[in-house]
């Protein structure tokens, strides 16, 4: 099957290499559109039960581009029963259980996520973004009744997933929001009025929890994407601050390439207290630009890259101040 314009993100370049695709999936009779997933199949996620208290479910980026289905239709939407099309989505989950979950139990649904020519305008991205939304959806839904057993949980997104779970904290109940460690919303923004919802509370410090923790990377505020030049809140992933104290980070700044062969960066990361995007100085790196939507100095698909170490402590560390909590609230 032929695919037209992959976008590899950083997470997906980086650790494909860490596991190959299991095999095809039985696949249900064929549909004009991809077959939904059934969430109740085991080859409809990526699990990692480690035995821990805590979870973390995962919501993917877009790693699907257009491509022409068997019977010549071209496709907006990944079909998660075809082996070639899950190979990239498995890849960014692999990876960010490798990177971020440490102790954590992992689960990542593959969802029939809508192309990254879907963001080429804003009609095509309303039309096709409630498919994916409402798979994902029923993905967390199955979760919560026959995989979380109760446990305490974080839930993170990237980008396009990251956009999907602002829904999820819209939808959820109250017994569900009372487990929810925080919330990661990367790579994406929180408007006005996401930002008036109950269940959506800024993160103020680095262990506070029931909280949202959002952040957009950029060389400066013309590098935004459409669309993502202002956030409602924000916070710095590196000193888990909300003003505009400067942290520095020290990282690679490729994940394509094997770290003995690149020199680190030195960054300075500032919060910027007008647009709330994450202003990044000294980075090196020349292979970030995303195709179509991409601009010279937006650190979109380094999101999760540049600050892995950082988010996987700061996850722990929330769980573990919401295991303390919890246990406090029992004596």
């Amino acid at each position: 099957m032929k695919k037209t314009l992959l976008w590899t993100t950083a997470m997906a370049a980086a650790c494909l290499m860490l596991a190959a695709c299991g095999a095809t999936p039985a696949r249900p009779v064929s549909d004009a559109l991809p077959n939904e997933p059934d969430y109740s199949d085991s080859t409809q996620w990526y699990m990692n039960d480690r035995g821990g208290q805590a979870d973390l479910f995962y919501i993917i980026s877009t790693e699907t581009g257009d491509y022409t289905r068997s019977e010549g239709a071209l496709c907006h939407y990944a079909d998660t029963y075809n082996d070639s099309v899950r190979g990239p989505l498995r890849g960014e989950m692999t990876g960010v259980d490798h990177l971020l979950s440490g102790n954590l139990n992992y689960y990542s649904p593959y969802y029939r996520q809508c192309s990254l020519q879907s963001y080429a305008s804003d009609s095509l991205t309303q039309a096709r973004m409630p498919l994916p939304t409402g798979d994902v959806r029923r993905a967390f839904n199955y979760y919560l009744e026959h995989l979380n057993q109760g446990r305490p949980f974080i839930l993170a997104g990237y980008s396009q997933g990251a956009i999907i779970l602002l829904e999820l904290l819209k939808e959820i109940d109250d017994s569900a929001i009372n487990r929810m460690i925080a919330a990661y919303v990367i790579g994406a923004t929180v408007s006005d009025d996401d930002a008036r919802h109950p269940h959506i509370m800024a993160a103020r410090r680095a262990d506070d929890t029931g909280v949202t923790i959002c952040y957009n990377s950029v060389r400066d505020a013309g590098c935004a994407l459409p669309h993502f030049e202002y956030s409602a809140m924000a916070i710095n992933p590196v000193n888990w601050r909300t003003d505009d104290t400067p942290a520095t980070l020290t990282t690679e700044p490729s994940p394509h390439i094997p770290a003995d062969r690149q020199q680190k960066d030195r960054l300075t990361v500032r919060l910027d207290p007008t647009t709330r995007l994450l202003f990044v100085d000294g980075y090196t790196g020349t292979d970030y630009v995303l195709p179509l939507i991409g601009k010279e100095g937006c650190y979109h698909s380094r999101e999760v890259w540049l600050y892995r170490e950082q988010l996987r402590l700061n996850m722990a560390l929330r769980a573990d101040s919401f295991l303390k909590q919890r246990e406090r609230g029992r004596q």
